[in-house]
């Protein structure tokens, strides 16, 4: 199993980014996708989005109404529409995988998890 964001970057406050989490060695449609925020020297937060097998979501407070998950099951792939960008949104982003998912605040408690994406905004 292999998981691979990808799509970060150096972007403007205010800008936009779409991330792409692609997944091979399983079938997506049976998995919960998690993206979670890195950020050096930092205490890992918890979740920061979730989608659901049954396309439910989640999105923690910071990035409600400003970032926007799909998923395209059949090209296994999960994305994560990030707009109206703040510098506070710089982080590593990584995605992980879980048949169940909800309720796993940290990474490591998920059963599969890909490289990161960077992500800097910055004016």
């Amino acid at each position: 199993v292999q998981l691979q964001a990808s799509g970060g970057g150096l972007v403007h406050p205010g800008g936009s980014l779409r991330l792409s989490c692609v997944v091979s060695g399983l079938a997506l449609n049976d998995y919960t996708i998690g993206w979670f925020q890195e950020v050096p020297g930092k205490e890992r937060e918890g979740t920061l989005c979730i989608s659901g097998k049954d396309s439910s979501t989640y999105y923690a407070e910071s990035v409600r109404g400003r970032f926007t998950l799909s998923r395209d099951n059949a090209r296994n792939r999960v994305y994560l529409q990030m707009n109206s960008l703040k510098p506070e949104d710089t982080a590593f982003y990584y995605c992980a995988a879980d048949r169940m998912g909800w309720g796993k605040k940290r990474i490591d408690q998920w059963e599969f998890r890909g490289q990161g994406t960077q992500v800097t905004v910055s004016s």
